[in-house]
Protein backbone atom coordinates (compact mmCIF):
# COMPACT_ATOMS: atom_id res chain seq x y z
CA UNK A 1 0.00 0.00 0.00
CA UNK A 2 1.11 3.37 -0.59
CA UNK A 3 1.38 5.87 1.67
CA UNK A 4 0.29 9.26 1.52
CA UNK A 5 3.24 11.69 1.23
CA UNK A 6 3.27 13.09 5.05
CA UNK A 7 1.62 10.89 6.72
CA UNK A 8 2.51 7.68 8.11
CA UNK A 9 -0.13 4.50 8.96
CA UNK A 10 1.21 2.24 11.35
CA UNK A 11 -0.36 -1.66 10.04
CA UNK A 12 -0.58 -2.71 13.51
CA UNK A 13 -0.03 -6.60 14.82
CA UNK A 14 -2.57 -9.30 15.74
CA UNK A 15 -1.15 -11.59 18.50
CA UNK A 16 -2.68 -15.35 18.35
CA UNK A 17 -2.10 -17.26 21.56
CA UNK A 18 1.34 -18.59 20.03
CA UNK A 19 2.38 -15.07 20.06
CA UNK A 20 3.11 -14.86 16.59
CA UNK A 21 2.25 -11.47 14.86
CA UNK A 22 0.28 -10.71 11.68
CA UNK A 23 0.88 -7.47 9.62
CA UNK A 24 -2.22 -5.62 9.62
CA UNK A 25 -2.80 -3.92 6.48
CA UNK A 26 -4.65 -0.57 6.43
CA UNK A 27 -7.66 0.14 3.83
CA UNK A 28 -8.25 4.05 3.40
CA UNK A 29 -11.95 4.07 3.18
CA UNK A 30 -13.76 8.25 3.35
CA UNK A 31 -17.10 5.79 4.56
CA UNK A 32 -14.42 3.99 7.13
CA UNK A 33 -15.09 4.42 11.03
CA UNK A 34 -13.12 2.87 13.87
CA UNK A 35 -15.89 0.71 16.12
CA UNK A 36 -15.54 0.73 19.93
CA UNK A 37 -18.08 -0.90 22.09
CA UNK A 38 -20.34 2.00 23.07
CA UNK A 39 -20.83 2.30 19.51
CA UNK A 40 -23.43 -0.48 19.41
CA UNK A 41 -25.58 1.12 22.18
CA UNK A 42 -25.43 4.46 21.05
CA UNK A 43 -26.31 3.78 17.40
CA UNK A 44 -27.42 0.52 16.97
CA UNK A 45 -28.89 0.99 13.47
CA UNK A 46 -25.05 1.27 12.02
CA UNK A 47 -24.93 -2.73 12.68
CA UNK A 48 -28.71 -3.63 11.91
CA UNK A 49 -29.19 -6.52 9.32
CA UNK A 50 -28.98 -4.95 6.16
CA UNK A 51 -29.91 -8.00 4.43
CA UNK A 52 -32.58 -10.34 4.29
CA UNK A 53 -33.09 -13.69 2.65
CA UNK A 54 -36.70 -15.35 1.99
CA UNK A 55 -38.01 -18.75 0.87
CA UNK A 56 -40.84 -19.42 -0.99
CA UNK A 57 -43.09 -22.00 -2.50
CA UNK A 58 -46.25 -22.83 -4.49
CA UNK A 59 -48.06 -26.07 -5.60
CA UNK A 60 -51.05 -26.20 -7.98
CA UNK A 61 -53.60 -28.63 -9.27
CA UNK A 62 -53.52 -29.03 -13.18
CA UNK A 63 -56.98 -28.83 -14.69
CA UNK A 64 -58.39 -28.82 -17.96
CA UNK A 65 -60.17 -25.39 -18.88
CA UNK A 66 -57.36 -23.25 -17.33
CA UNK A 67 -55.00 -21.36 -18.22
CA UNK A 68 -51.88 -21.80 -17.90
CA UNK A 69 -49.89 -18.54 -16.41
CA UNK A 70 -46.27 -18.29 -15.54
CA UNK A 71 -44.63 -15.52 -14.45
CA UNK A 72 -47.42 -13.38 -15.96
CA UNK A 73 -46.75 -15.16 -19.67
CA UNK A 74 -49.65 -17.65 -20.86
CA UNK A 75 -48.48 -20.98 -21.92
CA UNK A 76 -50.06 -22.83 -24.45
CA UNK A 77 -50.53 -26.38 -22.93
CA UNK A 78 -54.65 -28.11 -22.78
CA UNK A 79 -54.28 -27.31 -19.10
CA UNK A 80 -53.80 -24.56 -16.43
CA UNK A 81 -53.54 -24.49 -12.47
CA UNK A 82 -56.81 -24.80 -10.34
CA UNK A 83 -56.81 -21.13 -8.17
CA UNK A 84 -58.42 -18.45 -7.30
CA UNK A 85 -56.64 -16.23 -8.95
CA UNK A 86 -54.86 -17.18 -11.84
CA UNK A 87 -52.97 -19.45 -10.01
CA UNK A 88 -49.76 -18.35 -11.58
CA UNK A 89 -47.41 -20.50 -8.77
CA UNK A 90 -43.95 -18.16 -10.06
CA UNK A 91 -45.41 -15.30 -9.30
CA UNK A 92 -47.29 -16.91 -5.78
CA UNK A 93 -43.72 -18.06 -4.62
CA UNK A 94 -42.51 -14.95 -5.14
CA UNK A 95 -44.71 -12.77 -3.16
CA UNK A 96 -44.37 -15.35 -0.40
CA UNK A 97 -40.33 -14.95 -0.68
CA UNK A 98 -40.55 -11.47 -0.70
CA UNK A 99 -43.30 -11.36 2.13
CA UNK A 100 -41.40 -13.83 4.12
CA UNK A 101 -37.77 -11.77 4.26
CA UNK A 102 -39.51 -8.67 5.15
CA UNK A 103 -41.63 -10.63 7.87
CA UNK A 104 -44.77 -9.39 6.73
CA UNK A 105 -46.67 -12.24 6.47
CA UNK A 106 -47.50 -14.23 3.14
CA UNK A 107 -49.72 -14.12 0.52
CA UNK A 108 -53.01 -15.43 2.01
CA UNK A 109 -52.82 -12.80 4.35
CA UNK A 110 -52.62 -10.14 2.11
CA UNK A 111 -54.33 -11.45 -0.68
CA UNK A 112 -57.53 -14.02 0.77
CA UNK A 113 -58.78 -16.45 -1.78
CA UNK A 114 -62.34 -15.83 0.26
CA UNK A 115 -61.91 -12.06 -1.02
CA UNK A 116 -63.76 -12.04 -4.90
CA UNK A 117 -61.85 -8.82 -5.16
CA UNK A 118 -59.04 -11.50 -6.26
CA UNK A 119 -60.86 -13.68 -7.95
CA UNK A 120 -59.37 -14.48 -11.49
CA UNK A 121 -56.75 -12.00 -10.73
CA UNK A 122 -53.58 -11.89 -12.70
CA UNK A 123 -50.84 -12.60 -10.36
CA UNK A 124 -48.60 -10.07 -11.43
CA UNK A 125 -50.86 -7.45 -9.94
CA UNK A 126 -49.55 -9.54 -6.39
CA UNK A 127 -46.61 -8.50 -7.27
CA UNK A 128 -46.83 -5.16 -7.65
CA UNK A 129 -48.56 -4.81 -4.86
CA UNK A 130 -45.76 -6.80 -2.66
CA UNK A 131 -42.88 -4.77 -4.27
CA UNK A 132 -44.85 -1.41 -2.17
CA UNK A 133 -45.71 -3.07 0.69
CA UNK A 134 -41.61 -4.29 1.36
CA UNK A 135 -41.18 -1.20 0.01
CA UNK A 136 -43.19 0.95 2.79
CA UNK A 137 -41.32 -1.39 5.24
CA UNK A 138 -37.99 -0.17 3.90
CA UNK A 139 -36.63 -2.30 1.78
CA UNK A 140 -35.37 -3.00 -1.71
CA UNK A 141 -34.85 -5.86 -3.94
CA UNK A 142 -31.41 -7.36 -4.57
CA UNK A 143 -32.08 -10.40 -6.52
CA UNK A 144 -34.59 -13.04 -7.05
CA UNK A 145 -33.76 -16.36 -7.61
CA UNK A 146 -36.68 -18.90 -8.74
CA UNK A 147 -36.84 -22.80 -10.12
CA UNK A 148 -40.94 -23.91 -12.02
CA UNK A 149 -41.21 -27.53 -12.13
CA UNK A 150 -43.43 -28.88 -14.45
CA UNK A 151 -43.56 -32.00 -16.42
CA UNK A 152 -44.57 -30.79 -19.91
CA UNK A 153 -45.13 -28.61 -21.81
CA UNK A 154 -40.59 -27.43 -22.25
CA UNK A 155 -40.61 -23.87 -20.55
CA UNK A 156 -37.29 -22.84 -21.85
CA UNK A 157 -38.47 -20.66 -24.89
CA UNK A 158 -40.41 -19.15 -22.41
CA UNK A 159 -37.72 -18.07 -19.85
CA UNK A 160 -36.70 -15.13 -21.13
CA UNK A 161 -40.01 -13.57 -21.12
CA UNK A 162 -41.02 -14.36 -18.20
CA UNK A 163 -38.10 -13.10 -16.37
CA UNK A 164 -38.61 -9.72 -18.35
CA UNK A 165 -42.12 -10.06 -17.13
CA UNK A 166 -41.21 -10.90 -13.42
CA UNK A 167 -38.72 -7.95 -13.41
CA UNK A 168 -41.54 -5.30 -14.50
CA UNK A 169 -43.80 -5.77 -12.22
CA UNK A 170 -41.36 -5.57 -9.57
CA UNK A 171 -39.43 -2.73 -10.56
CA UNK A 172 -36.22 -4.13 -11.10
CA UNK A 173 -33.52 -5.20 -14.16
CA UNK A 174 -34.21 -8.48 -15.92
CA UNK A 175 -30.61 -9.39 -14.38
CA UNK A 176 -31.77 -9.47 -10.84
CA UNK A 177 -34.29 -12.15 -11.99
CA UNK A 178 -33.19 -15.78 -12.46
CA UNK A 179 -35.80 -18.26 -13.48
CA UNK A 180 -34.79 -22.06 -14.06
CA UNK A 181 -37.33 -24.92 -15.35
CA UNK A 182 -37.17 -28.32 -14.50
CA UNK A 183 -39.37 -31.58 -14.61
CA UNK A 184 -40.52 -34.15 -12.29
CA UNK A 185 -38.85 -36.98 -14.01
CA UNK A 186 -42.10 -38.82 -13.89
CA UNK A 187 -41.99 -38.96 -10.70
CA UNK A 188 -44.51 -37.50 -7.76
CA UNK A 189 -47.37 -35.33 -8.87
CA UNK A 190 -45.50 -32.92 -10.61
CA UNK A 191 -44.01 -35.80 -12.61
CA UNK A 192 -47.22 -37.56 -13.40
CA UNK A 193 -48.37 -34.57 -15.12
CA UNK A 194 -51.00 -33.54 -12.17
CA UNK A 195 -49.24 -30.28 -10.81
CA UNK A 196 -47.05 -27.43 -11.10
CA UNK A 197 -44.93 -26.10 -8.65
CA UNK A 198 -42.68 -23.14 -8.14
CA UNK A 199 -39.78 -22.22 -5.23
CA UNK A 200 -38.39 -18.78 -4.99
CA UNK A 201 -35.33 -17.45 -3.03
CA UNK A 202 -34.96 -13.76 -2.83
CA UNK A 203 -32.31 -11.06 -1.32
CA UNK A 204 -33.45 -7.94 0.24
CA UNK A 205 -31.73 -4.74 0.87
CA UNK A 206 -32.51 -2.31 3.51
CA UNK A 207 -32.71 1.12 2.19
CA UNK A 208 -34.11 2.94 5.24
CA UNK A 209 -34.82 1.52 8.70
CA UNK A 210 -38.70 1.23 9.44
CA UNK A 211 -40.57 2.80 12.58
CA UNK A 212 -41.59 -0.23 13.48
CA UNK A 213 -39.91 -3.14 15.76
Amino acid sequence: MKQRRGKKHSTGNFKTKSSVSYPLPIILQPSAFKIHPSDFRLQPSLFYPFFRVGIGNDVHRLVRGRKLILGGVRIPFEKGPLGHSDGDALAHAICDALLGAAALGDIGRHFPDTSRRWRNASSLLFLREVKKIIAKAGYGIVNVDATVELERPKLRPFISRIERKLAVALGIKPGQVSVKAKTGEGVDAVGLGLAVRSEAVVLLCMQQRSSEP
